[in-house]
This record gives structure tokens, C-alpha cells and sequence, in this order.
């Protein structure tokens, strides 16, 4: 509870700061907070596709030292370490997902958040043995999914930042196309307008953008490449190894 306390915390302080921030300094701000979440992301990623085999035995084994030494404040410890860590991960994660799009950000979490509950629940209850390996491999790809999106994004919202303080990106600034439909006559947007009610969701998603610059696609290309890449190798590698 204590390591919840401290995320929700820093989730109310990072949208308090958020919220005092206007025209380049928000963009400079969505830019290095959606990196961040691209950068913790990918660390999450490089750690899982190192520890599937082994962070069942690990924890078992830490937990085991802890109990059979009677230290239950090394369990608490242990517990708020895990804990922090995720909830740090949480807080930079839907904090850029909320500044693209709150409601649905909104959504995702509480419907994530009933997962979760009910996932550990049929753990304790032994009713499922969740293999972790595969888990992470299946986890694996769709972090690379977020974390591309994260990073065409904020490279987008740097470059606004960059625009408003008149640098020039060349070639680099200039749309690859434009899909986006027109606006509907009441001044809504198109489901599939990116501002729409689907688009929003695949922006949030997979970082779905109607009107890409080049930087941008290129950005989001070049990261599937390198950790798609690393993460089909290190898995086929370990594969070989079994």
C-alpha cells in the first residue's frame, strides 16, 4: 500500500507540473515524458528477454532466504521495491498515454487494472501456473508496439517544440502523407481522424498518426528494427539453447 501511496504521489505531482505548462514548454514537456516512457520501456524489454527463464527461480529462491531466516521485513522490503518500480513505470507510461488521450487512457487503466486483479486471484487460487518465459516473450512484443509509439510521438512533439521555436527540419519536417479525413460539418472529428473517437485509441495504442513528418516514421521504424530485432534473436537464441 505504501509503494501504491508514493506512485499515485508522483502521478498527482507530474500532472500538477503538466498542468501549469503551456505552448512550447508542454511541448518540450510531452516530448521528454513520452522518450522516457520509451526509454524505461525499453529497459523493461532488454530485462525480460534476459530473466524468462530464470525470474521464477529467483524470486522463489529470494523469498525462500527471507522466510527460513525469519526476516519479514526483508519480504516488505522486497515487496516495496517490486512494487515502486512498477508503479514508476505506471506513472511515466499513462501520464504520456493521458496527454494523448485521458479518457481512453482513462479506460485502459481500470480495465487493465480488473485484469490484473482477477489474474492474480486465479494465481493464488493455483488454478492457472502462468510460464513466465512465454509471457514475457508475448509481453516482449507488445512493449515494443507501446514503446515505438511512445517514440514517433515524442520525437512529433519535439519537433513541434522545435518549430514554434523557429528551427528548420528540412525534408525531416515534411508530412509523408496525410489520411486524415476532413473535419465533420458540427466540427467533431471522424472516427478515423486521429483526434477521433477510434483514432485517438490507436494514437494511444501504436502511436497511430494521419499525417506523419518523415522524422517521425523513422523514429518508429528504426525502433522496431533494433528491438525488434534484438528480442526475435535473443529469443531464438535461447530457443537453440533448450
Amino acid at each position: 500500500m505504501a509503494a501504491v501511496g508514493a506512485s499515485v504521489l508522483l502521478g498527482v505531482s507530474i500532472s500538477a507540473v503538466y498542468g501549469g505548462l503551456a505552448g512550447v514548454f508542454a511541448e518540450v514537456f510531452d516530448g521528454v515524458a513520452s522518450l522516457t516512457a520509451a526509454l524505461v520501456l525499453t529497459y523493461m524489454i532488454i530485462w525480460m528477454t534476459q530473466h524468462a527463464r530464470t525470474m521464477r527461480a529467483e524470486l522463489e529462491q529470494k523469498l525462500e532466504t527471507v522466510v527460513t531466516t525469519g526476516q519479514m521485513l526483508g519480504i516488505v522490503a522486497l515487496s516495496f521495491v517490486a512494487v515502486s518500480r512498477e508503479g514508476l513505470e505506471t506513472v511515466l507510461f499513462l501520464t504520456t498515454l493521458a496527454i494523448i488521450d485521458s479518457s481512453g487512457t482513462l479506460m485502459g487503466a481500470l480495465g487493465a487494472s480488473l485484469t490484473v486483479v482477477l489474474l492474480g486471484v486465479v494465481l493464488m487460487k493455483g488454478i492457472y501456473r502462468l510460464e513466465l518465459d512465454r509471457f514475457f516473450q508475448v509481453t516482449s512484443i507488445v512493449l515494443i508496439v507501446f514503446a515505438a509509439g511512445l517514440t514517433g510521438y515524442g520525437v512529433h512533439e519535439l519537433m513541434e517544440a522545435g518549430e514554434g521555436l523557429r528551427i528548420q527540419f528540412g525534408v525531416l519536417g515534411q508530412h509523408v502523407f496525410d489520411i486524415n479525413p476532413p473535419m465533420n460539418p458540427d466540427g467533431s472529428y471522424p472516427m478515423l481522424h486521429e483526434k477521433g473517437s477510434i483514432g485517438s485509441i490507436l494514437a494511444a495504442l501504436v502511436g497511430y498518426d494521419g499525417n506523419p513528418e518523415w522524422l517521425r516514421v523513422l523514429a518508429y521504424v528504426g525502433y522496431w528494427l533494433v528491438l525488434g530485432t534484438y528480442v526475435f534473436l535473443a529469443y531464438r537464441a535461447e530457443k537453440r539453447s533448450q
